[in-house]
């Protein structure tokens, strides 16, 4: 007999966890009434009652109610789960190092048979993701250290953004939840996260992290303990608060898991086996990847008018996919000038000097690109006629929305999408908007050149810019348009692009 469980612990699919029957408890029925241990005065000095109700409804109604992650859905018979008894580590030898680890931290690290099958399930399963996890840890790390500390958070905490969004400031929920520590849109709206057409303040990793140590501070000043904080993290304070009370009063997480939502009962377990893992690492001979970039080498610099990623590269040699991981808070790899706001790009230290020696160069380029705009179109309606489109090569939901006139919401609508992942082939159902006045608009249009080409085909670690040097007068603004290239993250290895050298 098969069992459907799903898995909420990572937001991307090769973090998600080997499920493990007992970490699954069926929400407590019994109505058990015991006065709640937690001090009401403390509560209220941190939430109202109504900040309360409504973190617990965003973390309830928009995260669990749904499937939070459509790609961590596993159908596992028992057989499977019983017959995955390898053990990769023993349990006496678990004990001592779990015993090790427990003095170092305020977290309670205690044995417990279900977190023993969580560790060797990670050991065994997902052991060679973590070179490369590891190597995105030495970049953001340091920074989360900084403001753990200074919040006065165990630094250990560092590793919930693992199970939260395995360190990819991009990760999102099909339902909204975002950034490194994943928080919805109006989780982060209580934490000062803005979030406009441009800017996504939940994948800043700096002010997310802030954000976070914020909210745990609060969670914990609520407990009185860290574990508790943990789980409130996950599925809200007002969960938690019911648990310890259906419990009879407890508050040892493992006392009163059986009564916390499913997903935060295997949450905890999570966290505490990418703990030990991360702590015991060379152990199990794991070692980390080199990373790209320390935090240490980058620093920031203010923009004085709208640019992209593409026009930095472009003037100072700097790897549009790099400015993409330093800046990662920026939608649509443009960074925008609002006199307020005060934005900024992040940049390698050894790369510092380059864009202040071009900084007139990047806004010239910029206000040649914007001359070149194609002016705005009469207004549209939306047809009644429904038309097919199939997803070709470079494709993503924003490319094909501009195409036709429409939101990416609409497309997503139209076709029961849940994510923005799209697949070469893949059929969707468009009803395209056209001009309410069919006259003729006179527009200068780019002209493709005709004469011979060379078919470049994109390998490892390539960038529109190494690109274009390759080839003496090909700029990355001509091969985004021979191309139809419309962001710098469309580009794959193994895409074959057309180059015109003359």
């Amino acid at each position: 007999m098969k069992k459907l469980l799903t898995l909420l612990l990572f937001t991307t699919s090769i973090f998600a966890q080997q499920p493990v029957d007992s970490l699954f408890v069926a929400k407590d029925s019994v109505n058990v009434v015991v006065n709640d241990s937690i001090n009401p005065t403390q509560n209220q000095e941190l939430f109202s009652t109504e900040d309360l109700k409504m973190i617990d409804s965003l973390l309830i109604e928009e995260k669990f109610n749904s499937s939070l992650f459509d790609s961590i859905q596993y159908v596992i018979n028992d057989k499977d789960i019983l017959g995955n008894t390898t053990t990769i580590l023993t349990t006496d030898l678990l004990k001592k190092r779990l015993q090790d680890l427990n003095v170092k931290t305020p977290f309670h690290l205690e044995y417990n048979p279900a977190l023993e099958k969580v560790i060797n399930s990670y050991l065994k399963y997902r052991k060679k993701y973590y070179p490369a996890l590891m190597a995105r840890a030495q970049y953001y790390f340091p920074m989360f250290e900084q403001y753990l500390d200074q919040y006065d958070i165990p630094l250990e905490m560092k590793y919930l953004a693992i199970v939260e969004s395995a360190l990819r400031p991009d990760a999102r929920s099909w339902v909204g939840a975002t950034g490194l520590w994943q928080f919805m849109y109006g989780t982060g709206v209580q934490f000062d996260l803005k979030v406009n057409s441009y800017v996504d303040e939940r994948q800043d990793p700096v002010k997310s992290t802030k954000a976070a140590c914020q909210y745990l501070s609060q969670l914990y000043k609520i407990f009185g303990d860290w574990d508790l904080a943990l789980a409130a993290y996950n599925s809200g304070p007002g969960n938690v608060s019911k648990a310890i009370k259906r419990s009879g009063g407890y508050k040892n997480y493992w006392n009163i898991r059986p009564f916390l939502p499913r997903e935060t009962a295997g949450y905890v377990p999570a966290f505490y086996a990418t703990m030990y893992i991360f702590e015991y690492a060379e152990k199990h001979h794991i070692y980390p990847e080199a990373p790209k970039i320390f935090n240490f080498e980058t620093d920031t610099v203010r923009v004085k008018r709208t640019i992209s990623f593409d026009q930095i590269s472009e003037k100072t040699g700097i790897d549009s996919d790099l400015l993409a991981f330093l800046n990662p808070s920026y939608k649509l790899d443009i960074i925008p000038y609002v006199k307020e706001k005060n934005y900024a790009v992040r940049l390698p230290r050894r790369n510092l000097m380059d864009f202040l020696e071009k900084e007139k160069e990047i806004y010239a380029l910029a206000n040649e690109d914007d001359a070149k705009r194609e002016k705005p179109l009469p207004k549209y309606f939306e047809m009644d006629k429904r038309i097919r489109y199939r997803v070709r090569s470079g494709d993503y939901l924003g490319k094909i929305a501009n195409k036709f006139g429409v939101r990416v919401s609409d497309i997503k609508r139209w076709n029961g999408l849940r994510t923005h992942h799209l697949k070469i082939g893949q059929r969707l159902s468009v009803y395209p908007k056209r001009m309410a006045v069919p006259k003729k608009v006179s527009k200068k249009k780019y002209k493709t050149p005709t004469g011979k080409h060379e078919v470049y085909v994109v390998k490892e670690g390539d960038s529109l810019w190494t690109i274009s040097k390759k080839y003496p007068s090909v700029s990355v603004e001509e091969i985004k348009k021979w191309n139809n290239i419309w962001s710098v993250k469309s580009l794959k290895p193994g895409m074959k692009l057309k180059i015109f050298k003359s």
